[in-house]
């Protein structure tokens, strides 16, 4: 994967591997749905849509918005993927497929298909590997770790807030992730 130079990414603050450019959780307080999960991908899809300048400052820098509900077809079968971003700073498509239950194994299959497809038919030859980004409302670690090889920098699982986490849920989780930086 081609990189930007460190120079630039320090002094614009970019991130420079696709893992830098994902999030975990994303928080989608401004969508405006409800905690309890009583709406449809497609409604998460649509307030998406329409909340897309906001959404867009969630998703980070360089981000620009391909479609939504882009359809690819092989084997006369078709295929739609919920929403497609190119990312100009890491060069290269990121692909969304939101959930709003639980990741299962068979979604994180889906996304390496349409992930698939988008390097060998869809970007350039010197465009960077295709992202796919799977938007949960609730991961499972462990099946994302047995699911996708340990070298993986392609596919990646987060989950989403519809609202902002308490005060102390923030501090649970900023001293979970402190602790799996100190392992790492």
């Amino acid at each position: 994967m081609k990189t930007l130079p460190l120079d630039f990414v320090s002094w614009h603050g970019y991130c420079h591997t696709p893992k830098d450019a994902v999030k975990d959780p994303y928080v989608l307080e401004f969508l405006g749905l409800q905690e309890l999960p009583t709406y449809s991908e497609t409604e998460l899809e649509t307030r998406i849509i329409d909340h897309l300048q906001q959404f867009l400052l969630e998703l980070g820098k360089g981000f620009a918005f391909i479609g939504r509900q882009v359809r690819f077809t092989f084997d006369e079968e078709h295929f739609r993927v919920d929403l497609v971003f190119y990312n100009r700073l890491l060069r290269c498509f990121v692909l969304f497929d939101l959930k709003i239950g639980e990741l299962k194994h068979q979604d994180i299959g889906q996304m390496q298909m349409y992930v698939h497809y988008y390097d060998r038919k869809i970007k350039l030859e010197d465009e960077n590997p295709t992202i796919g980004i799977i938007l949960c409302k609730d991961k499972n670690r462990a099946v994302v770790e047995m699911t996708l090889p340990e070298d993986n920098s392609q596919i990646f699982a987060s989950k989403y807030e519809t609202v902002l986490p308490r005060k102390e849920d923030l501090q649970r989780l900023l001293t979970e992730q402190m602790e799996e930086n100190a392992e790492a």
